[in-house]
């Protein structure tokens, strides 16, 4: 019994069309309300109108299937992020405290890898700055007494140790772990990654507290007498000098969303700065007595700042408002705030972590930490990562906080992994993209922005700028010195007023006209009374 071999069935265009052609991709795999989803999400405006030009119809046909590839792209990669966030220590039972957990149980707990990653410096050259590159990669310590050392933290490799043998108040990183600045007993230095130095910044003098602004290659340093500067690393030139004139700095930092500067000042006021004006953008009164300290959260939304009143309060930038305030046991010396918003406050020789504490006020902290016989000198998070560097007296801790780092990068911004050929390229992209310092401004979103006004207002804006344009020159003397026929009130005359016009305005300018006439002859005619007139040829009136 034989069979006939049945033609397959050809597909249909609908079918066709619904089928991924080649590789399958995000987009060809997602269904339609998939694809609105991405869209609402990460997408990036509204889609262009039909042009007329063939070729640009192409070509915006192009972009936009780009743009909903990557769109979908995006969506896919939410699978890769933590859905719970980021991993915090939970208690178990109400009688448990988190903050009853020490360095210890913590390093127990965790995997070798992590474990390793807490250690501790033994070093006997004074109180000690620390500061992470901005990859997380490198570590900058620097001592009160002249000690200076780099190094690659997790792999344990020394890149470059001095001693100066003077006195260091503050370190930080320039645009990468190539160079770094030192703020030294008069002037402030910049060393290379071989402990070179390369500049010396002798206008910085007596500087007290540094910080760099990667986007504008801005090295903001703020001295003992007052004087707030900003240098520009790429050119060399001094951008701007502000005298901040409340007295001696005592506290700085940066606010990472705007780059506007953050100063802590000794009567327990906080100014911030830009480089556009010489005078501070806003004063807030936050402490009773001298601000100690300053951090600003990653967003740039929320300050906290602790001053010699024990008193640690959280404010509302945006609102210009305290939200909240905590007390601590001594006068905190140092604040900082990690990407998932813990706040870390040093005190004495303790470092108190508290969670949620920006918007809502905690009643415990999330853990602590004593370091037994020192002073708590700097705070840094390691960006990327779930460590906290705490500088002191005795020398350098690296303490692990479960839940500190952000987990995800951006690898065009800032890549952790990247290979010596990227940070090299990435170098050349930073400064293509460097950003003007006049750019610096309290509302950073103002870029862009177009301007909404109606038609009427800028016709009614433009007839109000050009009268008083006129009443200006019809003011001013010095608009008359220009002579031809082509001066400026002749240019105004012809193109303001016709000839048939009339008007106290015109007749104004018609006399000056005259008066510079006879003022430029040398010859000024004047009354000599009823029987002289007849001989000089004027009339009587």
């Amino acid at each position: 019994m034989s069979t006939a071999l049945k033609p397959a069935p050809k597909p249909t265009a609908a079918a066709a069309n619904s089928r991924p052609r080649g590789n399958p991709t995000s987009l060809s795999t997602k269904t339609p309300a998939e694809l609105q989803l991405a869209s609402e999400t990460y997408g990036r405006g509204q889609s262009a109108k039909t042009a007329k030009d063939k070729k640009l119809r192409g070509n915006l046909r192009k972009i936009e299937h780009r743009y909903k590839d990557a769109a979908a792209q995006a969506l896919d990669a939410e699978l890769l992020r933590p859905e719970s966030g980021p991993g915090f220590i939970e208690a178990e039972g109400e009688l448990e405290r988190t903050w009853k957990v020490d360095q210890k149980v913590v390093r127990e707990a965790v995997d070798v890898a992590t474990a390793q990653k807490g250690f501790e410096f033994k070093l006997p050259f004074g109180g000690y700055t620390a500061r992470y590159s901005r990859d997380g990669r490198d570590l900058l310590i620097g001592g009160r007494k002249g000690h200076v050392a780099t190094m690659d933290w997790r792999e344990g490799k020394l890149g470059m140790e001095l001693n100066l043998g003077e006195t260091v108040r503050d370190v930080a990183w320039l645009h990468n772990d190539h160079f770094f600045a030192v703020a030294q007993k008069k002037y402030t230095y910049i060393y290379d990654r071989q402990g070179v130095e390369v500049h010396c910044l002798k206008k910085h003098v007596e500087v007290s507290h540094m910080s760099f602004l990667p986007y504008h290659f801005l090295l903001a340093t703020v001295a003992t007498n007052g004087w707030l500067k900003y240098l520009d690393t790429s050119t060399g030139s001094m951008v701007a000098e502000i005298k901040t004139k409340p007295g001696s700095p005592t506290a700085m930092c940066q606010n990472k969303r705007n780059a506007i500067i953050n100063v802590g000042h000794s009567n327990g006021t906080v100014s911030l700065w830009s480089p556009n004006m010489q005078t501070p953008l806003v004063t807030m009164l936050t402490n009773k007595g001298p601000v100690r300290a300053l951090a600003i959260d990653r967003g740039g939304y929320y300050m906290a700042a602790a001053g010699a009143d024990s008193r640690m309060s959280i404010w509302d930038i945006r609102a210009r408002k305290e939200v909240h305030n905590y007390f601590t046991p001594t006068p905190a010396t140092e604040l900082t705030i990690s990407d998932t918003g813990l706040l870390a406050v040093g005190w004495g020789g303790h470092v108190s972590l508290w969670k949620d504490a920006l918007k809502m006020k905690a009643q415990s902290p999330y853990m602590h930490h004593h370091q037994e016989g020192t002073t708590i000198g700097s705070l840094e998070f390691c960006p990327f990562d779930d460590i906290l560097g705490v500088g002191h007296t005795d020398g350098f801790n690296s303490l692990i906080i479960p839940g500190a780092g952000e987990p995800n990068f951006d690898a065009l911004e800032i890549n952790p992994y990247a290979t010596k050929k990227s940070r090299q390229e990435g170098e050349v992209r930073m400064l293509l993209d460097k950003l003007r310092p006049d750019m610096i401004t309290e509302d950073p979103d103002f870029v862009g922005k177009i301007d909404l006004a109606s038609k009427e207002r800028k016709e009614e804006r433009t007839k109000e700028e050009d009268a008083k344009r006129i009443e200006e020159a019809a003011n001013k003397d010095e608009r008359f010195r220009m002579r031809g026929k082509n001066s400026a009130l002749r240019r105004m005359l012809r193109k303001k007023s016709g000839k048939n016009v009339r008007d106290e305005r015109r007749e104004k300018l018609e006399k000056m006209i005259a008066a510079r006439a006879e003022r430029r002859s040398g010859v000024v005619k004047k009354s000599l009374g009823p029987a002289l007139d007849r001989f000089t040829g004027l009339k009587k009136r």
